[in-house]
């Protein structure tokens, strides 16, 4: 790992708890039973820890939507064609995908970065952080060298750092790109560790024997790159994504300085696996937005030990369950703001 992204890593600190006796003690004195607003309480709580600040605000949120295509399709491991990723990418810049929709929604910015769509989309509203035009075929050998996977890292820290210094309060993941279910499943079965079998699923709908197919894919592709999966950015270049370590990038970049993150589904998990694995202090700064319909996620919720704050039986991706987290995010903030105290109400606790 090169110097400045180790530096990174090994500066990010476990949430500094002081301020969770006061966080608590504020709850408590809200007018309701203690506890009564069960997980609302527990989002503010993590909120509050993870921005350092027992006086919670609402303000700007941005949900940052990776692009990048990947050369494993070409085993035929997905229900739709390479060709839809530059599609959707122009869809979500032109403002008319489902993250456009709830990130409107949940008054978050949607931005979305070409990390490595396979042609070029250089339409208005796509940020241009290109590393290569697609990854290499897993199945074959790596998906992109250290150095390309360093380089994409890097990309999601600057954005995170960015939003940061714009006074960004709450930032989300999201991503496209066409087979991306595929090296995810790989990044799961080499990091959690687990079965290939318990972790792939369906992705965009593909039939039992694709499935079948797309599971021996996999476990070729960990099989090819064996000698890499100890270790977890290696693992991330050997069987990862340009958009999946611009995300881990965005994580790891937020957890650096201490701004919440919210995780959008299965592909944005398994960037949060490899970050988490770099350093487990970044898991005290995200928040796991679903529960995916992709069969797999619950193996990951499970063996990672998360609870998701939604189950909507959503499988979209873009940054969808992550807009959705951050409505609730900000009505848990409300809560604790806006409430009446015991105090202030002159009510009985009695």
């Amino acid at each position: 790992m090169n110097a400045k992204i180790q530096a990174l890593v090994e500066s990010i600190q476990p949430v500094d708890r002081s301020i969770e006796t006061d966080i608590i003690d504020h709850l408590n004195d809200l007018t309701k039973p203690p506890g009564s607003l069960g997980k609302l309480e527990q989002l503010v709580t993590q909120f509050c820890l993870a921005s350092q600040s027992s006086q919670p605000k609402i303000g700007k949120k941005i949900i940052f939507t990776f692009a990048g295509d990947h050369g494993v399709a070409a085993e035929g491991v997905s229900a739709f064609p390479q060709e839809v990723t530059p599609q959707m990418v122009a869809n979500i810049a032109m403002g008319g995908a489902a993250v456009n929709v709830l990130g409107k929604h949940a008054g978050a910015e949607i931005r979305v970065i070409d990390m490595g769509v396979a042609v070029p989309v250089e339409f208005p509203g796509v940020i241009q952080k290109k590393i290569k035009a697609g990854t290499d075929n897993m199945a074959q050998g790596p998906a992109m060298s250290v150095e390309e996977a360093e380089k994409a890292l890097w990309v999601g820290i600057e954005l995170a750092q960015a939003a940061k210094e714009e006074g960004a309060l709450l930032i989300g993941t999201g991503e496209m790109g066409i087979a991306n279910t595929t090296p995810s499943s790989a990044l799961f079965a080499a990091l959690l560790p687990c079965e290939v079998e318990e972790i792939t699923g369906r992705g965009t709908g593909i039939n039992d024997e694709v499935l079948k197919h797309k599971i021996g894919v996999i476990k070729k592709s960990l099989k090819v790159n064996a000698s890499s999966l100890s270790n977890p950015l290696e693992a991330l270049a050997a069987v990862g994504g340009l958009e999946i370590a611009g995300i881990c990038g965005l994580i790891l970049g937020a957890a650096a300085c201490k701004l919440p993150l919210v995780v959008d589904g299965f592909i944005s998990s398994a960037a949060a696996l490899v970050a988490c694995k770099l350093n487990p202090s970044v898991e005290d700064y995200l928040f796991f937005s679903h529960k995916s319909q992709e069969a797999g996620h619950q193996t990951f919720l499970n063996k990672f030990g998360v609870e998701p704050i939604l189950d909507l039986q959503m499988r979209l991706g873009e940054g969808t369950g992550a807009a959705l987290a951050m409505t609730l995010i900000d009505a848990s903030i409300k809560i604790y703001n806006e409430m009446a105290t015991f105090s202030s109400a002159g009510v009985s606790k009695e």
